[in-house]
């Protein structure tokens, strides 16, 4: 069998590399949009996350970077329960193909998208749970809303980076558009 970089432990950047990297790579990221769904599989909330980032407290998607060498799923699968608890009980897609890829540029009017760290492409996808969210690393909190709320200004006013986009997006993957 071969040897990799994740059968060394080796499979992570410090801050330093990951600085150096940013500035000259696209680093891959998964976002989840969580959603709760009623019992004839229609979407009745959207879960999103409250962290503080950037000096402020701010709304935002499950997700973060893939690490090398880690399947699409496995990312996915881990930043859920990083960010929602071990008991948030997702259940995966079937297919890996995204319902939305956002590319984050770092320079503003690029795109919807800005991340002034780097560039960034998300692959972006909606996940029902149907256990018990509770936030774990950095989220303070799993707030959960109407679709109408989702898209409400004021939501919209606390996530950065433009990520209130994707979560239209996810609506109209659904097939709702409050």
């Amino acid at each position: 069998m071969t040897r990799t970089a994740l059968d060394y432990d080796d499979n992570w950047f410090s801050a330093d590399e990951l600085a150096y990297l940013r500035r000259r790579l696209p680093i891959t990221y998964v976002h989840a949009v969580p959603l709760l769904l009623g019992t004839a599989g229609e979407v009745e909330r959207i879960g999103l996350l409250m962290r503080q980032s950037e000096g402020r407290l701010g709304r935002e998607l499950v997700g973060g970077r893939v690490k090398y060498h880690e399947p699409l799923r496995a990312a996915l699968q881990r930043h859920l329960e990083s960010d929602l608890g071990p008991l948030a009980l997702p259940r995966m897609p079937e297919s890996l193909t995204p319902f939305h890829v956002a590319e984050y540029f770092p320079t503003e009017g690029e795109s919807q998208y800005y991340d002034p760290r780097q560039h960034a492409i998300a692959l972006c996808y909606t996940v029902p749970v149907t256990g018990e969210c509770q936030p774990s690393q950095d989220a303070l909190s799993v707030d959960w809303y109407t679709p109408a709320q989702a898209v409400a200004d004021t939501v919209a006013a606390d996530m950065a980076h433009g990520q209130h986009n994707i979560v239209k997006l996810a609506l109209a993957h659904c097939g709702v558009l409050p």
